[in-house]
């Protein structure tokens, strides 16, 4: 999977106004977390790429303010790992843990495209 690197809070204002052509998925991902990775591993086999669909990498080890600021700016408790989709800069899926499903966040994104 190409994700683009989150790494600061510009490309929060960016995302945002992609969001208004195309939705945006957030991965928040905890690096030194088992969890974590198994997660993100599931999610990447699971999920099928689709060119109207930005896929954003946040690593919250070396940018946890970038994820206080997401969850404040979309009001969305934040957790590890988690994923966040957006279009017209609004959330229209998000889950944590075991409940991130690849398949059901197709679906969101489907019906909104």
């Amino acid at each position: 999977m190409e994700w683009i690197q989150l790494e600061s809070e510009g490309q929060l204002m960016e995302l945002a106004a992609l969001s208004e052509r195309a939705a945006v998925l957030i991965f928040k991902h905890s690096t030194n977390c088992y969890v974590s990775k198994t997660v993100l591993k599931n999610f990447e086999r699971s999920y099928k790429e689709n060119d109207q669909v930005k896929a954003y990498f946040l690593d919250l080890i070396a940018y946890r303010a970038i994820s206080n600021k997401i969850a404040a700016d979309y009001q969305v408790e934040h957790q590890s790992p988690q994923l966040i989709a957006i279009y017209k800069n609004q959330v229209i899926y998000h889950a944590s843990h075991s409940d991130i499903d690849a398949d059901a966040v197709e679906k969101v994104i489907h019906s909104k495209l």
